[in-house]
């Protein structure tokens, strides 16, 4: 175990010199999370929220380090067993790397130099334990390994804290977000009575937003180098900078953003104040051939979504996001420059760490998650939730009962409740800036004695009520009535 720790140290100094993201354990965790199909990362999503990626990195940890200790009960003996588990876990790494988009000419080095060192110490360790399966009373070999195994584990910790320095592209990334200046928003206050009564915030902070991606390893672009090639169908290929965008007339408009993955009733949905450029501006520039219907979009870490170019092209004000709620994206959020596009799943919009937008058909390619099973358009769908009361126990009489509904692109119209099965209640709606944006709403609910089940449902701006029937998020985002228990007394 101590061998395998080396080993990840050392791929952590390595990835650093070389500024890559593909250590070891970013590189098993990246080609898992490629290859996951949709229930798993449903329940995923489901037992560990937006802390699923950490919970995916100590897994391979956890993994790791059993199949290490195998590997050293198996080496004090059979030094050769020991390094084929070794020479395995290794491999597994590599091959991972030349899998990702983002590991570049150099991005296995990390994995295979991790791999080299483990088998060095662990046939360190070997020779010294091979005196002490004959003779297990030699103090002198005792205290030889232990003193080995003391200098290894203080040598990794320091070779893990130099692996963070000497990857100082976070720190200058950071810098660079703290001193850049952008246009800011007239006001990042909420529009006058969009609040309802008990529902949760109507402007998302940026710290409590949602983030769902495949990047387990967070890209680290500082302004000054990213660029941004728009190509493909198209009659003139553009080529951006920061600062080019940064010239061109900037919008701040809210917007509600809603993950495919998200439960009925669940928390995978955020509003917030983005600011950017148009993209139906750039891609009108560029000018897409009249055979294109779709978007390309390809991120830093080589995530890709699909996007009809219908939706980019209408009034909606799809966006090249650097902002959100007046600050710089956080990094975690797509810094420096995201996709931002009202009404549809974040899976076939909502690019983080943008680099290349290729024009061209859905005919010719897939996104990232067309392929493992979801659909390729991702209309989001109209829902509602209940957020008070829930998981407590209320008093008898008159009890607040308040939400959110959405249906971006479209707008919500009407939101209704019952108690038990019983009849529908109109509940009041909290003012409405843009069908973009969630809406709120509450009721008042006569509470009496007992435990009650309260269900809401809402209807878009045409009438239609959103779809009863339960249905899980994949392929297309999911449906059914939220409803949650409530105890009065």
């Amino acid at each position: 175990m101590l061998a395998a720790l080396a080993g990840l140290a050392v791929g952590g100094v390595v990835a650093g010199v070389l500024g890559t993201p593909q250590t070891p354990v970013v590189a098993i965790g990246s080609a898992f999370i490629d290859r996951v199909p949709p229930w798993l990362k449903d329940l995923a999503i489901s037992w560990f929220g937006t802390h699923d990626k950490t919970a995916l990195r100590i897994g391979i940890l956890i993994v790791v380090a059993l199949l290490a200790a195998v590997g050293g009960v198996l080496a004090v003996r059979r030094y050769w067993a020991g390094a084929l588990i070794t020479i395995a876990l290794s491999g597994v790494a590599v091959a991972a790397a030349f899998t990702r988009a983002d590991s570049g000419q150099t991005g296995f080095l990390p994995s295979a130099l991790a791999g080299i060192t483990a088998l060095l110490i662990l046939r360190l360790f070997s020779r010294r334990l091979e005196p002490l399966v004959d003779f297990p009373d030699d103090a002198v070999s005792r205290r030889g390994f232990l003193q080995l195994s003391a200098g290894v584990a203080l040598g990794s910790v320091a070779l893990a804290g130099l692996g963070k320095v000497v990857g100082g592209n976070r720190a200058a990334v950071a810098d660079a977000r703290k001193q850049l200046q952008l246009p800011k928003p007239p006001t990042v206050a909420p529009p006058p009575g969009v609040q309802a009564q008990g529902a949760v915030p109507w402007a998302t902070a940026n710290a409590d937003f949602y983030r769902i991606d495949t990047a387990l390893s967070v890209p680290q672009i500082v302004p000054a180098d990213w660029k941004l090639r728009i190509h493909g169908m198209v009659a003139q290929e553009l080529n951006l900078n920061f600062d080019d965008l940064l010239k061109r007339q900037v919008i701040h408009k809210w917007v509600t953003l809603t993950c495919v993955s998200n439960e009925v009733g669940g928390d995978l949905i955020g509003n917030a104040l983005w600011s950017g450029v148009v993209l139906k501006d750039l891609l009108q520039e560029a000018g897409p051939s009249k055979d294109a219907d779709a978007i390309k979009s390809t991120s830093k870490d080589g995530f890709t979504a699909g996007t009809p170019l219908p939706t980019l092209l209408d009034d909606r004000q799809a966006m090249l996001a650097f902002a959100m709620n007046g600050e710089p994206l956080p990094v975690e959020h797509g810094f420096p420059v995201r996709i931002v596009v009202p009404g549809l799943y974040g899976y076939v919009s909502a690019t983080k760490w943008l680099v290349d937008i290729e024009v061209t058909r859905f005919d010719q390619f897939e996104g990232y998650w067309t392929p493992r099973g979801w659909s390729a358009l991702g209309p989001i769908k109209l829902s509602s939730r209940i957020d008070t009361p829930q998981n407590k126990k209320v008093a008898p009489g008159p009890v607040t009962v308040a939400g959110v509904a959405w249906d971006q692109h479209v707008g919500v119209s009407k939101v209704e409740v019952r108690v038990d099965g019983g009849p529908w209640q109109q509940a009041t709606l909290a003012a409405d800036p843009s069908v973009d944006t969630w809406r709120q709403w509450h009721w008042t609910w006569n509470a009496s004695h007992g435990t009650h089940m309260l269900q809401v449902r809402a209807f878009d701006a045409q009438g239609n009520p959103q779809v009863e029937s339960s249905a899980p998020p994949a392929p297309n985002g999911a449906t059914g009535l939220h409803t949650v228990s409530v105890k009065v007394g």
